[in-house]
């Protein structure tokens, strides 16, 4: 059974995407599982915002199968990581968390880069195409950290 790794944003269009397509080019197919959701509904059923497809097509990257989602109560027995983006996400997603040992699995990404510091992933999506490279270059960062730390523990 694979390791299951879930990456939020607000409404799963811009980071999210992003984290999701990053972290599972890093990880051996066959042993995890990546996919990403929002706290939000918007977006719900379409695909990533252009610029984030575009950063991920620069990098090597296709993000375009992804399709929007709304995290769900049942995401808590679903994946065995979940990790947001920011601490408006973090208060969303712990108040959905329908256990302590739930709320446990809910770890802020850049904690990766930064323990402890509570750091944000700036949310791109009112800024320019500098924005979007910004994040993949912090999105890749933790990422990496996290594909060994989760290669050296499964």
């Amino acid at each position: 059974m694979p390791v299951k790794i879930l990456m939020v944003c607000l409404g799963n269009i811009c980071r999210s995407p992003l984290a999701e397509g990053i972290l599972q080019s890093k990880l051996p197919k066959e042993h995890f599982l990546v996919d990403s959701a929002g706290t939000g509904s918007w977006h719900v059923g379409q695909e990533p915002d252009k610029r984030s497809v575009l950063i991920a097509k620069n990098k090597g990257l296709d993000i375009t199968n992804q399709r929007g989602r709304q995290i769900k109560k049942s995401d808590f027995d679903n994946f065995d990581y979940i990790y947001v983006m920011d601490i408006s996400n973090y208060q969303d997603v712990i108040a959905l968390a329908p256990s302590t040992e739930a709320k446990s699995k809910v770890i802020m990404i850049l904690d990766e880069l930064f323990p402890g510091e509570n750091v944000d992933v700036p949310d791109p999506y009112y800024g320019g195409e500098s924005g979007f490279e910004h994040v993949f270059m912090l999105l890749n960062e933790a990422c990496e950290i996290i594909a060994e730390k989760l290669k050296a523990k499964h």
